[in-house]
């Protein structure tokens, strides 16, 4: 009946079914929600575009992917500007100028260099770190490991630093300008009408089901198309028969306020322990919005359950090697290709997913020809 199935209707999935779609292909796309867009839905609350599933940035150094999300979306010039706040000050994101400045009184590059060195001296002795505090203290020293990354970390993944291994922290990104962009990719910017909007384009005249949970009945989801394309958990896909992966999940608490701005910043992080939540959104400000409402919405990073969503992958020596193990099981089902955060157990940013999928849509029809 179809020539491709594809479980989940979020990026990766309807990327790929739009690229094969075009090329001549009948699909069949289902997800076990009820709505399109998987993590990137966003919803029309009176005109303010309300990210569910946190904040989506859309950003990417590729100019090649730059103009295919254009065919299908408008995007607006919003510039990703986020806030740390630590003990009732707040500081700029990423590392640069004006946060040293605040932190250390600083006022050029020559002396937040010399006190950068300062402060690492202390760590020289560390050679190879044996977790995550230890290669922090070594590229950043006490206040910024302290202020920025220590209790944020912590609560961000229910462990402590000295429990997490230290890839998790390859490098820290320090700039010497007074910059306060987050992201250095050229092109950046947020959909004008929302992701939702966007992902609605990508399916426009394919086949869509949501409430459709391909395990209900996968016997004959299984026999429709020639090919499956799986965006789920690998493990899943596998009925967990060598062990279940690890995840960090997140709880989204979203409130309307009747005032026109409540915290002046689409995105401001607490890095503190005491405050249960690593960010607010307040979700106006991603579009400019002069509404005199406001709607945001508060991060609470939370144990993974059966019950809850995943969204990080514990990417430690045990998921890792478990994952590989997967992989090999994956090679034994040529007509199943993984794809996605969950299918592929990665986070993966909005670009590099819609690359995935470009590339396995173009490796599947070379294949099929």
């Amino acid at each position: 009946m179809y020539d491709y199935l594809i479980v989940g209707a979020g990026l990766f999935g309807s990327v790929f079914a739009q690229t094969v779609s075009e090329n001549g292909k009948r699909c069949l796309v289902i997800d076990k929600r009820s709505h399109i867009g998987g993590n990137v839905y966003s919803k029309d609350v009176d005109g303010i575009q309300v990210h569910l599933y946190g904040a989506h940035i859309f950003h990417t150094d590729k100019e090649n992917i730059w103009q295919y999300v254009n065919r299908f979306t408008s995007f607006n010039h919003y510039i990703n500007s986020p806030l740390a706040c630590y003990k009732g000050k707040l500081y700029n994101l990423p590392f640069n100028m004006n946060t040293f400045n605040k932190l250390w009184n600083v006022n050029t590059p020559e002396e937040t260099r010399h006190k950068l060195e300062e402060q690492r001296r202390k760590y020289h002795s560390i050679n190879e770190p044996a977790n995550l505090e230890e290669q922090a203290l070594k590229l950043c020293g006490d206040d910024i490991y302290y202020t920025f990354i220590k209790e944020y970390t912590e609560k961000q993944w229910g462990r402590s630093a000295k429990e997490l291994p230290p890839f998790i922290i390859k490098r820290i990104p320090f700039r010497f300008t007074y910059d306060n962009n987050y992201f250095s990719d050229p092109y950046q910017g947020i959909p004008k009408n929302g992701y939702t909007a966007f992902i609605h384009k990508l399916l426009k005249g394919i086949e869509v089901k949501t409430n459709t949970n391909y395990f209900d009945d996968r016997a004959y989801f299984d026999q429709i198309a020639r090919k499956v394309i799986f965006t789920g958990c690998i493990d899943e896909y596998f009925d967990y028969n060598l062990g279940r992966l690890e995840y960090r999940s997140l709880r989204f608490e979203h409130e309307r306020l009747e005032t026109d701005n409540y915290q002046g910043n689409a995105v401001i992080n607490y890095n503190e322990a005491s405050v249960p939540y690593t960010r607010m959104i307040e979700h106006k400000h991603f579009n400019f919005g002069n509404q005199p409402f406001t709607i945001v919405t508060k991060e609470y990073p939370q144990t993974y359950t059966s019950s809850e969503e995943p969204y990080y992958p514990i990417n430690d020596e045990k998921n890792s090697t478990l994952l590989k193990e997967y992989k090999e099981q994956a090679k034994l089902y040529p007509d199943t290709h993984f794809g996605g955060r969950l299918g592929q157990y990665a986070y993966f940013d909005m670009d590099d997913t819609v690359e995935a999928a470009l590339l396995l849509a173009k490796e599947i029809l070379s294949e099929d020809q």
